[in-house]
């Protein structure tokens, strides 16, 4: 996913924002009370819709962005992308950590030119936080077979990754906009 992909979001209390807009937000959540524990969670939900053709499927993905501060309240960002000719539901749930993915790369960079003092001037302490790719896959049902196999990608680029019923940022905040 490009850049371009991740340029506008939608924040309940702002509206549509630009993706410098939500790393800005991030930031000042998290150093509001820079002291307690954050923990950034991405996750990626899908919807279907059939095309005319038959079997093809025109997609609709609900990426959401969610800074929890532990036992103190959250906020989200999300963001709509239309893929067409998803055929089947393997591809579907790889899209879905495809996204995920480049949006938990692209976050990591903006939050490191924030959070880092590159100008050598002592900085104030950066909050600490934790980053979860939420994966929308579970024990139950059709994506089992592929719990596996998602979790190996996600784990395998260097990120935590949780599974229904843990995974609220894809099964529950972004599933709340398709």
């Amino acid at each position: 996913m490009s850049t371009k992909t991740l340029l506008q979001f939608n924040s309940p209390t702002r509206g549509q924002i630009d993706f410098a807009n939500v790393i800005y937000d991030l930031v000042n959540f998290m150093e509001e009370d820079s002291k307690a524990k954050h923990r950034l969670i991405i996750g990626t939900d899908s919807r279907a819709n059939h095309l005319s053709d038959g079997g093809a499927k025109n997609v609709e993905f609900i990426t959401a962005i969610v800074i929890h501060r532990l036992g103190k309240g959250a906020r989200y960002f999300w963001r709509r992308e239309t893929k067409e000719k998803i055929h089947t539901l393997r591809q579907k749930i790889y899209e879905e950590a495809g996204f995920s993915l480049a949006a938990a790369q692209q976050l990591i960079g903006g939050l490191n030119k924030y959070l880092s003092n590159t100008d050598g001037n002592p900085g104030l302490k950066s909050p600490e936080y934790e980053l979860e790719i939420h994966i929308d896959i579970g024990e139950n049902g059709p994506t089992r077979e592929m719990i596996k196999e998602i979790v190996g990608m996600i784990q395998g680029s260097g990120f935590n990754a949780k599974t229904k019923p843990y995974s609220y940022g894809a099964s529950t905040v972004a599933d709340k906009h398709t």
